[in-house]
């Protein structure tokens, strides 16, 4: 079998490893193999969190909603419940949304979700 020597190759392959890394605090943006554990734990982080984004992002407007809502003497739970009896369909980054910078549109929300 011939002998295979890779050239461009690996050296594309090695660039791009790199410029990933570029950045990285000492050998792990010089030095190719730690690099490449980096930016494969990276990489693995980046995907991970991409998904946690969106948990994160939920948590917060029902912490949101459910602090507006307390101030109207209702709970999350059945704040979200009236509104869903009410036939009101507004998603919770909407409603966090009205809890932070629109009170009174808020206030009347609960008194609709209060009251079906």
């Amino acid at each position: 079998m011939p002998r295979v020597k890779r050239g461009n190759k690996r050296r594309a392959k090695r660039k791009k490893i790199l410029k990933l890394a570029s950045g990285y605090r000492l050998t792990k943006g010089k030095l190719y193999r730690a690099a490449r554990e980096a930016v494969e734990k990276g990489l693995g982080y980046a995907y991970r969190d991409r998904r946690n984004k969106k948990r994160d992002f939920r948590r917060l407007w029902v912490i949101r909603i459910n602090a507006e809502a307390r101030k109207h003497d209702l709970s999350y739970s059945r704040m979200m419940a009236g509104l869903k009896k009410a036939g009101i369909d507004i998603n919770r980054k909407m409603l966090a949304d009205l809890a932070v910078s629109d009170a009174a549109a808020f206030a009347h929300l609960a008194q609709v979700a209060k009251s079906a």
